[in-house]
C-alpha cells in the first residue's frame, strides 16, 4: 500500500515519497526501508533519526526531512493503518458439514458456521457473523451482525449479543451465577434463570465469563472491552466503553459506569459501584458496597484515592529508619536510667 494511499485513508497529509510501498507495520526501533512506524511520544522523538522505518506518523510539530504522515493521534491512526495492511479474513458464507443445527434455529445465509459448532432451537444468527469451530450456542440465543466467535466459545440458553461482537477462544456467556443459600443440610442453590445481554461492539477475551442473573439480567454495555480472564458476577450492570484487563473479578450486583477503566488483578465485592471515568489500579481491592466515585483514580487494598496510597507507601518506606531511631532513643533512655539507679 502506498504512502499517500495511507494518507488519504487516514485523511491526513505526508511528506516525501508518496508513491513509497509499504508492506508491513513495525516498532520504531525494528521497522525497515518498507515498513511504517510510529512516533507517539517525546522519547519516541529522540529515537526517531536512528529508525529505518520508510514512513513515520508523527504529531504535527515534528521536523519535515523525511517520508512522513502527520496526525493528531499516532498511536491510533497506526493501528488503523495495521487494519489496512492486515484486513479480516472474508467470510465464506454456509454451514460446515459437522455443525449440527437444531430445528427452528434461524442462521442468516451470508452468515458462516464452522466445523463441529452446535447451534440451539430458536437461536438467531445475523448476517455476516462467523461462528469459530467447535463453538456451542444455546437455545433462544440472539446474535446480531459482523460478529466474530473464535473456536469453542460457548454461549448459554436464552444470551443476547449486539452486533460486531468479538469473542475469543474459551469465553463463557450465561453461565449459572454463585448464588447458594445456606440451610440445616449445608449449601442449597439459588436458582439462576436470569439472562446476560451484551451490546454492540464488545469484545471478551479468551477463557472470561459472564455469569447469568439470578433474577434479571447481568448487562454489558455497548463498546465494552474485556481482557482475558476477567469475571463478571451475576447481576452485574457495566456500562458503556468500559475497559477491564486480565484476571479481574466482579461479585454479584456490582455496577460499572460509563468510561470506567479497572486494571488487572482488581476484586470488586458485591453490590459496590464504580461511577463514570473512575480508574481502579492494578491490584486493587473495592469493598463491598463500595462507591468509588465519578472520575476518581485509587489504588491499593482496601481501595484509596492514589495520592493517599502513595503517601502510605511513602510512610511503609520509611518504618526501617523510624525502628531503628526508636531502638536509638529506647537505648539512651536505658543508659539514662541506668546511670540515675546508680
Amino acid at each position: 500500500m502506498r504512502v499517500k494511499d495511507i494518507a488519504l485513508r487516514l485523511s491526513a497529509a505526508y511528506e516525501g515519497t508518496g508513491d513509497l510501498v509499504i508492506t508491513d507495520a513495525a516498532a520504531l526501533e525494528s521497522a525497515g526501508p518498507t515498513e511504517i512506524a510510529f512516533v507517539g511520544n517525546r522519547k519516541a522523538a529522540n529515537q526517531a533519526d536512528q529508525s529505518h522505518a520508510g514512513c513515520l506518523l508523527v504529531p504535527d510539530e515534528f521536523p519535515a526531512g523525511r517520508t512522513l504522515i502527520r496526525v493528531s493521534d499516532p498511536r491510533g491512526s497506526f493501528a488503523t493503518v495495521i487494519g489496512l495492511l492486515y484486513p479480516p479474513a472474508s467470510i465464506v458464507p454456509g454451514i460446515h458439514p459437522t455443525a449440527v443445527i437444531a430445528p427452528g434455529a434461524e442462521i442468516a445465509s451470508t452468515a458462516a458456521i464452522g466445523p463441529h459448532a452446535t447451534v440451539g432451537a430458536r437461536a438467531r444468527i445475523g448476517d455476516r457473523t462467523s461462528i469459530g469451530a467447535g463453538c456451542t450456542i444455546g437455545a433462544g440465543v440472539r446474535i446480531g451482525s459482523d460478529c466474530l466467535l473464535h473456536p469453542r466459545v460457548t454461549i448459554y440458553d436464552h444470551v443476547s449479543i449486539g452486533d460486531r461482537a468479538v469473542l475469543h477462544s474459551g469465553c463463557v456467556l450465561g453461565a449459572d451465577g454463585f448464588g447458594f443459600v445456606r440451610g440445616p443440610a449445608g449449601y442449597q442453590k439459588f436458582p439462576q434463570i436470569g439472562r446476560v445481554e451484551i451490546g454492540n461492539d464488545v469484545e471478551i477475551g479468551a477463557n472470561s465469563c459472564v455469569d447469568r442473573a439470578a433474577l434479571g439480567v447481568t448487562r454489558i454495555g455497548d463498546g465494552v472491552k474485556l481482557d482475558n480472564l476477567v469475571h463478571i458476577g451475576h447481576n452485574c450492570s457495566i456500562g458503556r466503553h468500559v475497559v477491564i484487563a486480565a484476571q479481574t473479578g466482579l461479585s454479584g450486583g456490582v455496577v460499572v459506569e460509563d468510561f470506567a477503566v479497572i486494571g488487572g488483578q482488581v476484586g470488586i465485592g458485591d453490590k459496590a459501584r464504580i461511577e463514570s471515568g473512575a480508574v481502579l489500579g492494578s491490584g486493587c481491592g473495592i469493598l463491598t458496597s463500595k462507591i468509588v466515585r465519578k472520575g476518581q483514580v485509587v489504588w491499593g487494598t482496601p481501595a484509596r484515592p492514589l495520592k493517599q496510597h502513595l503517601e502510605q507507601l511513602a510512610n511503609l518506606a520509611r518504618l526501617p529508619k523510624l525502628r531503628k531511631e526508636v531502638a536509638e532513643i529506647e537505648k539512651r533512655i536505658s543508659r539514662e536510667s541506668d546511670r540515675e539507679n546508680d
